[in-house]
Order: structure tokens, then C-alpha cells, then sequence
């Protein structure tokens, strides 16, 4: 029989063998999670490969191999097509709420948080839409979705299978509890799929136009109860309507359970807090005891910590949550406070003389008819129509570009709003950096736009042949840009619709901002609520309809720079609601390519910030902080403003009607629409 101090070295020897396998079984776990990480990173760079490799593969199908000394994605740069949804009127804010019970209504949420797009939303959002869903029914082999039909509804299924096919073959099917069709709550859009019921089908519904109105009320609603409670605060009262607005955007809701401590006395800070819900308890510890003496009670709509924001950062008192349900507050914090509020001299709006200029054109085209201009070439072919290169009768010196839209399509796209903002914008604007318009006039089928011709074609041209810019020739460009959003943003218009195709060279290099269809101009300190844009450039509030201001035009800006150092714009997807939820993910999740340098990175990771009012140009200082930003140092701006500086690509133009800078287009081959008569054109 063992002795015992045999057996104590037995287990002494076992203990240390399981330590042993204990840490080789750690090693191999870690080893492990590193494959996964690798599985995982593999796995993103082949979807990644697949989205390039698929166009290019039906492109080779299609045409063959590129001819020699022509790049393979000169064919993949196709222009893209901007898209918009119907201008929502503030007197259709109406919603009908559709009874439904606890198993529906918890299936139709869990669908949407399920949902890579919808999940994105509030949950006040969500809910809402939970209420407002309608029940439909499709019987067994029945159409729900067909491919090319353009599409308003998005649908939950509560019931049944469905199953997915693209031009004729089998994709997958679909289960309960999942969403399809979200596309066309964002806008008016061709769907991409057929799904057909497989079995009986139980499905919830829901209208663009009810969604919209969903995303546009939460906004309003909670956008109304910040400034109120901000306004009911004695260092903010006395602030500007616009700024309140800003800093009611910046407003973070933070929760608290009960017990928590929100500030604790002696503690330094920098926020400043509104209770948004609940109660909380402020105390005041004793000295020489740990005893805490109650001073008060503070209800929703008191604020405490607003000392902090004024440079006093040392806490007086306790603030303890004190409701059983939790307590919420908006916070905001001291730089984000000073990064919002200017004084008063430094909101720039430094109009000239504009009128003078304008009432010159005016008296100058005042006579010239829609007949005397001949048409000699094709500029370009667009959403409405195409943009011919002309000349007036007997005036061989000068040659116009002349946008001509189909009135029977914006019609039916119920983009009259849109068009006749384009005209009155474009029609009042003075700026070397914007296209001029000179005249429009209107027939029975199209209207149209004399605008001034910029020969040296579109920027997106000379991009494709050059694949990508360097870093001088990026800044001159993004530079232009800058000027105008400065023209524009001083009197609260907002563009919306940035993209090299929406840049033109003039004869001697320069850029101007083309194609108004989207701009608008806001009242002070509100927003606006249409999705439009094209989809690589849009701002994620206007995806996930949180209103959006000129302060999109500064995410698109950063994109644009992206686009014009590497080729390709930084969020793409193969379809528009992947490249809407790789937007959604952030620039920050975006590898940076090596040739895009530091500064250059941290300008564009400035412009695209998440929040809409933490970008660069859109804080105290305005567009000047983009400006003085080190990615700009020694750039010679007074010699952009006075057109002395020489551009970094001067294109070739021989003459007034020479359109060799512009790609060819074939004839339209629709044939003329019909007639308009209905009067909506009226002050075109």
C-alpha cells in the first residue's frame, strides 16, 4: 500500500499537469480566436473582392477584355444617377395607429432590430412604426414584389415563406420575422428582386410616405422639447434660435439607474446636464463625517453643472438618481458648448452688391427666344432630359449650354418643388464657382435652362482617365468647392447633390458647382426632410431621416476628397442599402488608403463625423475652420478668389463649340413626351 507521502507526490505531480494542459488549452484558445479574427478578416476582403469582381465579370460578358493601355474599371466608372424622394408637406404629418396584439407587435419589432438598415433607428421611431403597421395577405404562388416595378412599401412577415429571385433565378427564402423591401421607404426606386409568396402569406405594411412622417414628427417633437428646456436656462435664454437648435443637437441622452451618482462634490467636470425623466436628490456631504445632507429634489426640465460650461469645473453638491424607473438626462460638454457658441460678430455673411450684376443679365437675355438658339452637340444626358451645347442666332462669339427636362417626368417623379427651387436659386446666384443661368423658358412637352457653357468638361471625366489625384491637384479642387458652399451656406442654401459629375471646368481650369435640382434654401435654424443625394455621398442623418442641414454638405465634401485622392468614393456597396449601411458603420471603420496623407486623412475623418453638428464648417467659425485647417496651410486662396492661381490642369479648347473635354451620346431614342398644360409651371 502507498504511503501517504508517495501519494502527495502523485497528486503534486497531477496538479502540475493540469496547470500545464490548463495553460496549453489557454494557448490554444488564443490561437484559436486569432484564426477567427483572420476567418473573419478573410471573409470581409473576398466580399469586398466579390463586389469588384462581379461588375467586372459581366462587363468582360458583355464586351470582352478592355482594348491595350486602357485600365479594366475605366468601364466600372459608370456616372451615377442622383435619386430623390417627394418633398413630404408639413400639412401631411398625419398617422393612422392599426390595432395588433403583444405576439405581433414583439415579432414586427424584432424584425426591424434584426434589420441592418432599420435596426439604426430610435426606438420612439420603432415603436411607432410597430403602430402604424397595416396587415396584408398574399395566397400561395401570388407576386408580392416584382423586379423593375417601382416600389413604396416595405413588409414584416408574420406568417408563411417567401422566396427571393433575381432576373429569373432562385436567390433564398424567407422566414417569419424578417424585413424586406426597406429600400423603398428611403425613396421612390425600381425594386431590385421578385419575392413571391411560397406558401399563404401573413405580412405587415407600411407606406414611404407614413414612414417619412414617422421619421420627420420624432425629430420635430424632440427637437421643440430641447430648445424649451434649453431656453428655460439662464445662460442660454438670451442665445439665438439657430444656436439653440445646434445645441439641442449635440445634446446626449444618458440614463441612470437609481443610486447612481450623476456628479459626486469635490469631483472635477465639463458637462452640464437637463433631466429629460425622472428625479434625482441633490446632497451635500458634512464635513469631518461621511453624512450626506439632502438639499432639494430636481424634476424633469431642472438642469444642474452649468457652472462647468463657464470654466468652473469644481463640484459643489451630490446629484443622485432617485426614481425607481431610472432617470434621463441630456448632457453636453464644455468643448463641444464652445465649438457651438459664436459671438455674434463672427456669423460672416458678406454680401456684395449682387443685385446690380444679376438685373445686367437679365437686361442682357431679356429679348432672346427660345427659337433663336441652335443646337450644335450633346453636353450631356440627364434624370429629366439632356444638356445641349447652342448658340444664338447671329452671335458666333459665344456658345450656351441649354438644359431642356421633360415636364411629363418630373411630373410623375413629383419633383416640381425641386425644379422650380433649381431655377429660382440658380437664377438669383453670383459666384465664380457656381454655373451662371442666364435665362429658362418653357413649351407645351420641356423646360428649359440657358446656362453658361464650361468647355473644359466634367471633373468626373478627367478622374476616370486619370484613375486618382494627387494631393495639390485634390486641395485646388476641394478648394473651388469650398467657395462655393461658402456662396451658398452664407445664405442658407444647402446643395445636397456634391459628386465629380456635378463639377465643370471652365476654359481656363477652374471649377463650378453644376446641377441645382437639389439645393434649397432653409429657413434660419430649421431643417429639411427629403432623402435625395446620390447614394456613395449621402449624410447619415438623411438616410436615417433625422432632417439634415448645410451641415450634409460638409460629410460630402469629405467624401468627394476621398473619391478625388483614390479613384473610388469611401462607402460602396453593391446595391444602394449596402453602401446606406456600410455609411451608417462610419468613416471610421473605413481603411485609409497609404497615398492619402495624414493631414488629408484627418481633414476628411473631420468633415465626416457621425454627428451632423460636430463636422468642421459647421461649428463657431464656420466654413473658415476648413480653411485653416493644416491640410490647406499655404494654399493661396486670395489667388483662387481672384483667379490668379494656376489651376493644376488646364484643358484643351480650341474654340467656342469645341466639345472634344465631353464624352458622346447617342440620339434620344424616346421620342417627345407628351403635353404639359396643367399650369404647375407656371412662374418657370
Amino acid at each position: 500500500m502507498a504511503s501517504l507521502q508517495e501519494l502527495k507526490t502523485q497528486l503534486a505531480e497531477r496538479t502540475e499537469e493540469l496547470k500545464k494542459r490548463n495553460k496549453q488549452i489557454e494557448h490554444l484558445e488564443k490561437e484559436l480566436d486569432k484564426k477567427d479574427a483572420v476567418i473573419r478578416h478573410l471573409t470581409n476582403e473576398i466580399d469586398k473582392f466579390r463586389q469588384v469582381v462581379r461588375p467586372l465579370t459581366q462587363q468582360i460578358i458583355q464586351h470582352g477584355s478592355p482594348q491595350p493601355g486602357r485600365r479594366f474599371d475605366d468601364r466600372l466608372r459608370t456616372k451615377r444617377q442622383a435619386i430623390s424622394a417627394e418633398p413630404l408637406q408639413s400639412d401631411e404629418l398625419n398617422i393612422v395607429k392599426i390595432n395588433k396584439s403583444n405576439k405581433s407587435r414583439e415579432l414586427i419589432k424584432g424584425a426591424i432590430l434584426d434589420n441592418d438598415f432599420m435596426k439604426n433607428l430610435e426606438m420612439t421611431q420603432i415603436r411607432e412604426i410597430v403602430d402604424c403597421m397595416y396587415p396584408v395577405e398574399y395566397a400561395a404562388g401570388s407576386l408580392i414584389i416584382k423586379e423593375g416595378d417601382v416600389g413604396s412599401i416595405v413588409y414584416v412577415m408574420e406568417e408563411g415563406r417567401v422566396e427571393v429571385s433575381r432576373e429569373n433565378k432562385y436567390l433564398s427564402t424567407l422566414a417569419p420575422g424578417k424585413v424586406f423591401g426597406e429600400l423603398a421607404i428611403l425613396y421612390n426606386c425600381k425594386r431590385t428582386a421578385t419575392i413571391k409568396a411560397a406558401t399563404h402569406c401573413k405580412l405587415w405594411a407600411i407606406e414611404r410616405q407614413c414612414f417619412q412622417t414617422i421619421m420627420m414628427r420624432t425629430g420635430l417633437i424632440r427637437q421643440a422639447e430641447y430648445t424649451d428646456f434649453l431656453k428655460s436656462v439662464p445662460i442660454f435664454k438670451n442665445l439665438p434660435e439657430e444656436t439653440l437648435t445646434k445645441i439641442s443637437d449635440v445634446l446626449e441622452e444618458t440614463f441612470y439607474n437609481e443610486g447612481d451618482y450623476i456628479i459626486r462634490q469635490g469631483a472635477r467636470g465639463d458637462t452640464f446636464f437637463i433631466i429629460s425623466k425622472g428625479q434625482v436628490r441633490v446632497t451635500i456631504k458634512q464635513p469631518n463625517t461621511l453624512e450626506e445632507k439632502y438639499i432639494r429634489t430636481l424634476h424633469k426640465g431642472d438642469f444642474f453643472g452649468e457652472k462647468a460650461l463657464q470654466g468652473d469645473d469644481l463640484r459643489t453638491a451630490n446629484i443622485v438618481a432617485d426614481d425607481r424607473e431610472g432617470v434621463t438626462c441630456l448632457v453636453i460638454d464644455r468643448e463641444t458648448f464652445n465649438q457651438l457658441i459664436s459671438s455674434l460678430d463672427e456669423i460672416r455673411t458678406r454680401y456684395k452688391d449682387e443685385g446690380v450684376e444679376r438685373r445686367r443679365i437679365n437686361e442682357e437675355f431679356r429679348e432672346v427666344k427660345l427659337s433663336d438658339l441652335r443646337i450644335l452637340a450633346t453636353l450631356g444626358v440627364g434624370g429629366f432630359g439632356r444638356v445641349e451645347l447652342v448658340q444664338i442666332a447671329g452671335d458666333p462669339t459665344r456658345s450656351f449650354a441649354l438644359k431642356q427636362m421633360k415636364k411629363n417626368q418630373i411630373v410623375e417623379t413629383r419633383q416640381q418643388q425641386h425644379i422650380m427651387s433649381e431655377k429660382e436659386i440658380m437664377g438669383e446666384a453670383n459666384c465664380e464657382f457656381i454655373v451662371k443661368l442666364f435665362k429658362t423658358f418653357k413649351d407645351r412637352k420641356y423646360l428649359y435652362m440657358l446656362m453658361e457653357s464650361c468647355l473644359g468638361g466634367e471633373l468626373w471625366t478627367i478622374l476616370r482617365d486619370k484613375g486618382h489625384f494627387d494631393d495639390s491637384t485634390t486641395r485646388f479642387y476641394t478648394a473651388c468647392v469650398v467657395e462655393a458652399f461658402d456662396y451658398l451656406h452664407s445664405r442658407n442654401i444647402i446643395y445636397r447633390d456634391l459628386k465629380p459629375e456635378n463639377l465643370l471646368l471652365d476654359v481656363n481650369g477652374y471649377v463650378k458647382l453644376v446641377d441645382f435640382g437639389f439645393a434649397k434654401k432653409l429657413q434660419h435654424g430649421r431643417k429639411t426632410w427629403t432623402f435625395c443625394g446620390t447614394p456613395e455621398y449621402v449624410a447619415p442623418e438623411v438616410i436615417l431621416n433625422r432632417g439634415h442641414d448645410i451641415s450634409a454638405d460638409y460629410w460630402s465634401l469629405g467624401v468627394l476628397m476621398f473619391e478625388l485622392l483614390t479613384g473610388t468614393p469611401p462607402f460602396t456597396g453593391s446595391d444602394p442599402m449596402k453602401t446606406y449601411n456600410i455609411i451608417l458603420k462610419g468613416i471610421d471603420a473605413i481603411e485609409f488608403p497609404r497615398n492619402i496623407t495624414r493631414n488629408a486623412t484627418a481633414l476628411i475623418k473631420k468633415l465626416c463625423r457621425d454627428n451632423p453638428a460636430e463636422r468642421l464648417g459647421y461649428q463657431k467659425g464656420g466654413i473658415s475652420e476648413i480653411q485653416k485647417h493644416k491640410w490647406f496651410d499655404g494654399f493661396n486662396w486670395e489667388g483662387l478668389l481672384n483667379h490668379t492661381l494656376i489651376p493644376p490642369i488646364t484643358p484643351k479648347v480650341r474654340n467656342v463649340t469645341d466639345t472634344s473635354n465631353f464624352d458622346e451620346y447617342p440620339p434620344d431614342s424616346d421620342g417627345p413626351p407628351p403635353d404639359d398644360l396643367t399650369g404647375w409651371d407656371a412662374d418657370f
